[in-house]
């Protein structure tokens, strides 16, 4: 089994303090930093775009596993990849031509995700198994953070699991919404490989990141 990876979301984070926070998360353990990207159209809130992921590279060598919640994506896949993103995953609704998307992040040398919203079929994505590195599967509808975790979405985080494994594709497995204590081992049982947290880890056990980062892991 592969290791559990832990991504914080800093959409739950100090945005006044966003490169401390980012070293904060480095030293207590992440594997990797989430940025959780919102354009007010996709989804119903407004985050953050290339200039402040180009500002915040400098605070840490961990891979920026970005997650764009903006159509229409495919003209702004370049400028995130240029701002320093590693991980770049976009929603199949967000593009024309899904294919044509995840052809310009690869040829940026940079990693594919795919994400399903709580209604979006695995179906949709069936075809692209083969090419991409990560699927993002949201327990919670995209915009906030914060939110409940969806717990029937379990079933289709086994359901991919079982198409990975019979069929041997690479992807990781990445859940993200409403993730704790209460829930992870449910989540990591069901196949998920890569945790997304931000409230958990950032406010839970007084903040202390490093215990909630572990924790999360077991």
């Amino acid at each position: 089994m592969k290791k559990i990876q832990i991504s914080p979301s800093i959409l739950a984070g100090d945005f006044s303090n966003l490169g401390s926070e980012i070293k904060r998360l480095e030293q207590g353990g992440a594997d990797m930093i989430h940025v959780d990207v919102m354009d007010g159209h996709f989804v119903p809130n407004l985050t953050i775009g290339p200039p402040v992921i180009k500002s915040l590279r400098k605070y840490t060598n961990l891979p920026f596993d970005v997650h764009l919640m903006i159509s229409p994506v495919h003209k702004y896949i370049k400028n995130f990849s240029d701002a320093g993103s590693d991980i770049i995953t976009i929603h199949p609704e967000a593009t024309e031509d899904v294919k044509d998307s995840i052809d310009l992040i690869k040829s940026l040398g940079k990693k594919v995700g795919l994400s399903l919203n709580p209604d979006t079929p695995i179906e949709i994505i069936e075809n692209y198994f083969e090419e991409i590195n990560l699927v993002l599967v949201m327990t919670v509808y995209p915009g906030f953070g914060g939110q409940k975790f969806i717990s029937k979405i379990l079933e289709k985080i086994k359901n991919l699991k079982k198409i990975k494994d019979e069929k041997k594709f690479k992807f990781d497995i990445e859940v993200d919404g409403g993730i704790n204590f209460e829930n992870n081992n449910m989540v990591i049982n069901a196949g998920a490989n890569i945790l997304v947290s931000g409230t958990t880890i950032f406010k839970d056990n007084n903040g202390d990141i490093k215990k909630n980062i572990q924790l999360l892991r077991k």
